[in-house]
């Protein structure tokens, strides 16, 4: 579902309402690329850390995965997905859900230590922006696992020999094979990556076998294991359909004032001025609301 956005900004794929962890995930013979993805994401995630941002978390699927940290927030700009994650995890202290405009994220600069993006940034037409928005909230130092849909990947540069594709795996512009599902050249993500001050340290290539053949005749148990060891290429060359690049942010950025989280995503101010059922700023008097344990970021509440 797409949802309109201000005139200034891309348009945002939005999942209010969708059962996509039930159809997707739970029902939908998944089981090889989520414990693949798990392997990815305990290879490059760090030991540990005091607050991580989980972009696209959705219903929750990765976030019992990010055990070594103090506090997770959960962002995702659909507000029911965000339910469905605290009916899973169920509200604590440890986890801060909210929803947001990815493209104007609500957070004061260089607050998170650590920032994963996974099976997100597929959706983003302004991909640029939305890898320079996750700069500006992380901490010198801090770090950034993202994964992307891989345009160069085998199955597609086969389609493209033998005249069954129309556009060039080779490339490094994203291509839209369905509306706001991009695909990206590796070449690509790593200019962005390196023009927003992010120092690549590791690529892992991941999910090497999503083929229904190959599901249907190779147990998931021995498709993981194979794809564990093929992951490890990653560095070398990128030809899987799913790429996890863990980078670390560099250069001279603010730090966040202790105790400080939010700012107003439409003006840039904080702090903001807490209120039971919602955060206020003083600059533009945009009222922010607090829902049932969920932040909403998306639209300034009429007050």
């Amino acid at each position: 579902m797409t949802h309109q956005s201000p005139s200034d900004q891309p348009p945002i794929c939005d999942y209010e309402g969708s059962d996509y962890q039930t159809t997707f995930w739970d029902e939908g013979g998944r089981e090889y690329e989520d414990q693949a993805e798990a392997i990815a994401l305990k290879r490059l995630l760090p030991a540990g850390g005091q607050l991580l941002l989980e972009t696209g978390a959705g219903a929750g699927r990765n976030t019992q995965r990010y055990q070594g940290f103090e506090r997770i927030v959960l962002l995702d700009y659909s507000e029911t997905q965000l339910i469905q994650a605290q009916e899973f995890l169920g509200r604590s202290a440890r986890y801060i859900y909210v929803a947001a405009d990815i493209y104007r994220l609500p957070f004061v600069p260089g607050l998170f230590d650590t920032v994963t993006m996974i099976r997100t940034i597929h959706h983003m037409a302004d991909a640029p922006q939305t890898i320079h928005q996750i700069r500006e909230v992380l901490q010198p130092g801090g770090i950034f696992i993202l994964e992307y849909a891989n345009k160069h990947n085998a199955k597609a540069i086969l389609r493209y020999a033998l005249g069954r594709q129309s556009w060039s795996p080779f490339t490094t512009e994203p291509v839209e094979f369905v509306e706001l599902n991009f695909n990206f050249h590796p070449k690509a993500i790593r200019s962005w990556l390196n023009k927003n001050d992010f120092q690549i340290e590791r690529q892992l290539t991941v999910s090497h076998f999503r083929t229904n053949l190959f599901k249907r005749i190779i147990p998931d148990k021995l498709l993981v294991s194979m794809d564990s060891l093929a992951q490890l290429t990653g560095d070398w060359w990128q030809l899987s359909p799913s790429v996890f690049v863990r980078s670390r942010a560099v250069g001279e950025s603010p730090t966040a004032p202790p105790g400080e989280m939010f700012r107003c995503p439409k003006c840039g101010n904080f702090p903001l001025e807490q209120h039971t059922d919602s955060l206020i700023c003083g600059s533009c008097s945009s009222y922010w609301g607090i829902q049932d344990g969920i932040y909403d970021f998306r639209e300034p509440r009429q007050d």
